[in-house]
């Protein structure tokens, strides 16, 4: 079966997307933080350039004031929160709350309980069930896409899930990346490929003490498609990106 068209969201859900960006604004202050804590204190990861990271971050952001996408390569479960630290420091996302990107993480392992579903909400996640049905799906990417369309920034995995090859796998992108982007005018794709020294294939946790290195790119993917097929093509060449960018990758490591 075929997801459905994105359509615009109802008046109902667009008060509850405010509300919970709103909610995760007043949090910001203690959430990111701890978030940055955890990641840098307790488990002592390191990003490789991690100034160069942020600056090419801002760059990005402060270039031109339009939609953003952020798509990356995906091999642990707690890539997004890597990737949002990479990519900007507390106090930028203080400033520039909407540069904090809103997520899709996986409903049965991050909202599995009410605590979870508490602290994933106040970090601008929008829970989705892999694979499940088709019309809450296309809900979630409903409600993501209108966020984008307001200029708000959505990290999505183009594979839909952690890569079992441990390489970006061309034929495992799906095409809800491509449907967002299609339904948001002068949206760009921020390609982030990050990878832990350590990361030799997928795994639930980077190892603790890890090194990531990697770098970003801006694409403005064009397609001659129409329909699921457009979608499809334009996932594909975010991939493609990701692909060539983990090449690059291997190539400064020998």
């Amino acid at each position: 079966m075929a997801l459905r068209p994105i359509a615009p969201l109802p008046a109902g859900a667009r008060q509850k997307l405010v509300l919970q960006r709103e909610i995760s604004r007043l949090l910001s202050p203690l959430a990111i933080p701890i978030m940055g804590i955890a990641l840098r204190c307790v488990l002592g990861y390191r990003i490789e350039n991690l100034r160069g990271f942020r600056r090419e971050y801002r760059r990005i952001c402060l270039e031109r004031d339009g939609p953003l996408i952020i798509c990356a390569n995906h091999l642990t479960m707690i890539d997004s929160c890597v990737i949002a630290w990479a990519l900007g420091s507390p106090w930028w996302y203080f400033r520039h709350f909407r540069t904090l990107p809103w997520n899709l993480p996986e409903r049965s392992i991050f909202a599995a309980t009410r605590y979870r579903r508490m602290a994933i909400y106040a970090l601008k996640c929008l829970p989705v069930e892999r694979g499940g049905n088709r019309a809450e799906i296309t809900e979630v990417l409903s409600r993501l896409a209108h966020a984008v369309s307001n200029h708000e920034v959505a990290l999505i995995f183009p594979e839909a899930g952690r890569s079992r090859t441990g390489r970006v796998d061309l034929n495992s992108a799906a095409s809800g990346v491509g449907r967002i982007y299609r339904c948001v005018p002068n949206c760009r794709v921020v390609c982030v490929y990050l990878r832990g020294d350590h990361q030799d294939g997928y795994s639930g946790m980077p190892v603790r003490g890890e090194r990531f290195r990697g770098s970003v790119s801006v694409i403005e993917p064009k397609t001659n498609y129409r329909g699921l097929r457009a979608s499809r093509d334009i996932a594909r060449k975010i991939a493609q990106r990701l692909v060539e960018m983990e090449q690059e990758y291997f190539d400064d490591r020998k």
